[in-house]
């Protein structure tokens, strides 16, 4: 399932054109993550991103991992627009191919306050390290099967808001989405620094059974009360084990 984007020094699991489903770096690199302190545009983010990656003596292609907000979430057609145009500068970095990218990602709307135009909330990119502690960032996975067919085919307990319908969204994507892509790189819950789950429902009577007992919150929990990036998605994980972090 993994592939090597050694042009950056990180291994990835391929998925949509759009993003990969993780991203791991090689031996000998370490992934630091970028968090800006207040969401800034997508085409200022990526400036800001391009100059710190090359201030810490990195190429753009070290670039393995984005954390964005948007406005609202979209429409099928709409998120699939809005990712042709967010691909183009992983193109002229010399990341996207056109038809691969290895670059994770995830991108959910924020309900309270969000931004006006699509922003970057963080970054990461991969710099050498004498550690030989792994580090890796999964991609944001909601209630969505992988495969051909519509969302509306694809989610779980379509439009289902019951408590439920929503403990089988969060099993879903516990299991079916971080558990099979963190096992891609050889890693688990217990590899893990941090989680942050994306919902504006309340998901509470499923920590104990679908978080908790898996060992998902050995790190605790970052909860942002916010959408899923397309329309009847309601809830969105991802993880990362990550030993260097900074806020700018």
């Amino acid at each position: 399932m993994m592939r090597d984007f050694s042009a950056g020094n990180y291994r990835f699991i391929p998925s949509v054109f759009q993003y990969s489903a993780g991203a791991a770096a090689d031996d000998g690199y370490e992934i630091e993550r970028v968090r800006f302190d207040r969401v800034v545009p997508l085409a200022e983010g990526f400036a800001l991103a391009a100059k710190f990656i090359q201030e810490a003596g990195r190429p753009l292609t070290a670039f393995c991992a984005c954390e964005l907000r948007s406005p609202a979430a979209f429409s099928e057609e709409g998120f699939r627009a809005f990712n042709l145009h967010y691909v183009k500068t992983l193109s002229e970095w010399g990341i996207f191919d056109g038809t691969t990218n290895p670059v994770a990602r995830s991108n959910v709307c924020p309900e309270i306050d969000p931004p006006s135009e699509p922003s970057f909330y963080a970054f990461s990119f991969t710099r050498p390290t004498r550690s030989k502690a792994p580090s890796f960032v999964i991609s944001g996975g909601a209630e969505a099967r992988e495969g051909s067919g519509t969302y509306v085919e694809r989610t779980v307990r379509y439009r289902d808001l019951s408590p439920e319908g929503l403990r089988e969204k969060v099993r879903f994507t516990t299991t079916s989405q971080m558990e099979n892509r963190m096992a891609a790189f050889g890693f688990g819950w217990n590899d893990t620094t941090a989680v942050q789950a994306y919902s504006v429902h309340d998901f509470h009577h499923t920590l104990v059974d679908e978080l908790v007992r898996r060992g998902a919150l050995r790190s605790g929990l970052t909860w942002h009360f916010a959408r899923p990036p397309v329309v009847d998605l309601e809830y969105e994980m991802d993880c990362r084990r990550v030993m260097r972090e900074a806020v700018i």
